[in-house]
């Protein structure tokens, strides 16, 4: 199984990205495929994905934030609109068990 996130880059605080978490080896529409954050100190839980399409995302991020899936690219989707200073993390994307290299995002005016 291989995860391979990008997207990730530097966006001013109010900007939008998209990034995309490409899935090998299982297929994103059997499995759950998760997003987490990590700033220094701390990974935490953003958004996920299951087998039916049900989606949860965190409380902290709902409503500006949303996930998604690609069944045809088997791709994971996390759009993330108002970006602030603190949603500056490194962001990875996740799957039994698996994790993706991680994409950097930096929210600075």
């Amino acid at each position: 199984v291989q995860l391979q996130a990008s997207g990730g880059g530097l966006v001013q605080p109010g900007g939008s990205l998209r990034l995309s978490c490409k899935v090998s080896g299982i297929t994103v529409s059997n499995n759950a495929v998760n997003w987490y954050r990590q700033a220094p100190g701390k990974r935490d839980f953003v958004a996920g994905i299951g087998s039916r399409g049900s989606t949860l995302v965190a409380d902290s991020v709902k409503g500006p934030f949303s996930i998604s899936s690609e069944d045809g690219e088997n791709t994971v989707y996390l759009q993330m609109n108002g970006l602030k200073p603190e949603d500056t993390a490194v962001y990875y994307c996740n799957a039994v068990g698996h994790w993706g290299q991680g994409t950097l995002v930096t929210v600075s005016s």
